[in-house]
């Protein structure tokens, strides 16, 4: 596995440690080649038994020569029958994966977790990242066994209008949610919105804020909780002194573990995510499966699992009309601040959607995903022999 996640090389139990867990069940041996860490022991990282970490000690200017490099030492001593490549611009991954097929004619698989910069750009770089994708996504998949994709509409989307094939996409989904943790509990609504994930723009966190500035108006006492960290955290510290927002707001930051994380979203009445561009986002589906009502942006998954689309007149969709899983914003405040005013007036909708969304989400069990996600790589591996 080629990717550009650094956390197994950090030591760090994250999403990516806990599906390996599951994974590495169905393989004799995993191989994860990564970008170089900080103050890192270079020696070869060993988990579950059979899962093992090779983080470059090169600049990532040259983490393909590394990729090419190491992975041509990895199939001299082990013969694997397939690797996989995580693509995502500036593409570093993309050129060591492609250099190394050409020397080793190994099939692989290209994953596309989601596009940057699509369908919001947050920034000049992830316009720039979108567009340059979408000129040399074709070049780098074409020797691609295949090209996993996480969401069933929006990242397939865009790759068809780049030129991809649609026999070529392979939906996988990517989303491994244990029920044993995030499920629903009894707990007092301690808040009126959470917001969970990296302190990022392409987050849309900023315009959550604004939000919650509007509806102080009409409701004074009304509480966010924000957990996560990242580059922003002081500005949003800032915006909430500045604003008078510290009676309202919840700086909660990094949670200790998913078991923290999972009772803050029982003890909130809505998830609200503004993010430009996901490919998950993963928080809504926990958050979901925690039975808590989701307000989201229209990026990833959640144009998959949102069934009904919010109306435009400002009314909300009837209770009778159909499931209704969650509702859909805009990127500005003004929009935001209307449908989570919305869901705090009507109790009987948003409990409505807290159920049809904790029923959809029940395809995303960790195991049974995993195990598919595994099931497919080994059917595409004895379709490539045939």
């Amino acid at each position: 596995m080629i990717t550009g996640d650094r956390s197994l090389a950090q030591g760090k139990k994250g999403p990516f440690y806990y599906m390996l867990e599951e994974f590495s069940q169905y393989w004799e041996r995993v191989d994860i080649i990564c970008p170089r860490i900080k103050s890192q022991n270079l020696k070869v990282k060993n988990i579950f038994n059979n899962v093992f970490i090779h983080s470059s000690n090169f600049p990532l200017i040259f983490h393909p020569w590394f990729i090419l490099k190491k992975g041509q030492e990895i199939f001299k001593q082990q013969k694997f029958d397939l690797f996989t490549v995580h693509s995502y611009p500036p593409f570093y991954n993309d050129i060591g994966g492609l250099w190394l097929y050409k020397k080793i004619k190994v099939p692989y698989i290209s994953e596309i977790m989601h596009i940057t910069g699509y369908p919001k750009s947050g920034n000049f770089k992830e316009w720039l990242y979108k567009i340059t994708t979408k000129i040399l996504i074709k070049y780098f998949t074409k020797n691609a066994e295949a090209i996993r994709v996480i969401n069933q509409n929006q990242t397939g989307e865009f790759l068809r209008k780049s030129g991809i094939a649609e026999n070529k996409l392979k939906y996988i989904p990517a989303f491994y949610i244990d029920f044993d943790v995030f499920k629903p509990a009894i707990a007092e609504k301690k808040y009126d919105i959470v917001f969970s994930g990296r302190l990022v723009k392409n987050k849309g966190i900023i315009l959550l804020l604004k939000a919650i500035k509007q509806l102080k108006n009409w409701k004074p006492n009304i509480e966010l909780a924000i957990t996560g960290s990242g580059p922003l955290e002081n500005k949003i510290k800032s915006f909430i002194k500045n604003n008078r927002l510290q009676n309202n707001i919840n700086f909660i930051g990094w949670v200790k573990g998913t078991e923290e994380l999972a009772e803050i979203y029982n003890q909130s009445k809505i998830m609200v995510m503004p993010s430009f561009n996901e490919g998950g986002p993963r928080v809504t589906l926990e958050a979901m499966a925690c039975k808590t009502a989701v307000l989201t942006s229209r990026v990833g998954i959640m144009m998959d699992v949102i069934q009904a689309p919010s109306t435009g007149s400002g009314q909300a969709p009837s209770t009778n009309s159909g499931q209704v899983n969650g509702l859909f914003i805009n990127w500005n405040p003004q929009d935001i601040a209307e449908k989570i005013k919305r869901l705090l007036d009507n109790e009987e909708l948003r409990i409505k959607i807290a159920e049809n969304g904790y029923k959809s989400v029940q395809q995303f069990e960790r195991k049974n995903a995993i195990k598919n996600y595994a099931e497919q790589y080994q059917a595409l591996l004895h379709t490539s022999r045939l």
